[in-house]
């Protein structure tokens, strides 16, 4: 319920209303004022500003109250984003370390290619030193 009521009371419809009554008030009292004697709440209005401080009275805590409701949703909210990040960063790393062994695989798969064919070039040279030359 504070929630709505903190909806209301910061919204353009509440106001508008607020300022319809206060004009309406003012009015009201103006010219009752005029036409008749004292008129129901003369100006400067005490009546009216006993209303408006009986209204910022409890619309002050209300108000409060929802700010610590979005505030602990806010808490709830950051800690779940916390913990989906987390779960995303071990995710990456985990991810991270795969790609790490697979290059390292194929790296020791070039290594062993490199050296299979580097004894084969080396044969090679040695079987064609070994055969006399023709002339």
């Amino acid at each position: 319920m504070a929630d709505r009521v903190a909806q209301f009371g910061g919204s353009w419809t509440f106001i508008t209303i607020f300022t319809g009554m206060l004009i309406a008030w003012v009015v009201v009292n103006s010219l009752a004022l005029t036409g008749f004697s004292g008129g129901f709440d003369p100006y400067p209005y005490i009546f009216l500003n006993l209303i408006l401080s009986m209204v910022a009275a409890l619309q002050a805590p209300v108000i409060l109250m929802s700010q610590n409701r979005q505030a602990a949703r806010d808490r709830l909210a950051a800690s779940l984003d916390y913990e989906v990040n987390l779960k995303a960063e071990v995710e990456i790393m985990a991810l991270h370390d795969k790609l790490d062994r697979i290059r390292v695989e194929h790296l020791e798969g070039l290594l062993q290619d490199q050296t299979q064919r580097v004894e084969e070039l080396d044969k090679l040279v040695r079987a064609a030193l070994a055969k006399p030359l023709s002339s």
